[in-house]
């Protein structure tokens, strides 16, 4: 959070950050570090979070639709660690916890163009000096 209040990004205009795993709690305790953000005196906490982007590493429908809802699909990059620090199989659902490609999809209200950016067209902002066309 302290990063979103620095003069990194006046400094580094085309800096381009990913924000691990949703954020951790950030969505969770969004009024909490916007308050504080409004209390240094810094422009608005929408604006400031929407100067990185926030990858999708997250578990649960719940906590992914909240991600979307307050940082929004421009700034958003699915992610997964399919086979990372979980690698147990949910008896609800008998997939991997770390399985989100169904969860992801279960999301009824994101558009396809949502779908896209969130799937590929974010990434390619990201890492734009990739050259995309290239094929193995």
């Amino acid at each position: 959070m302290e990063l979103l209040s620095s003069r990194v990004f006046q400094d580094f205009p085309t800096l381009k950050l990913i924000i691990p795993h949703g954020g951790g709690a950030i969505p969770y305790q969004w009024n909490r570090h916007r308050g504080m953000h409004v209390r240094e005196g810094h422009e608005p906490f929408e604006e400031a979070v929407r100067r990185v982007y926030w990858d999708m590493a997250i578990y649960d429908k719940e906590a992914m639709e909240l991600l979307i809802k307050r940082i929004g699909v421009d700034n958003i990059l699915f992610a997964t660690e399919m086979f990372g620090a979980i690698n147990a199989i949910d008896p609800k659902t008998g997939r991997n916890f770390e399985e989100i490609v169904p969860i992801f999809q279960s999301i009824e209200w994101l558009s396809d163009a949502d779908r896209y950016k969130i799937t590929e067209g974010n990434a390619r902002k990201v890492y734009s000096r990739i050259n995309w066309e290239a094929r193995p």
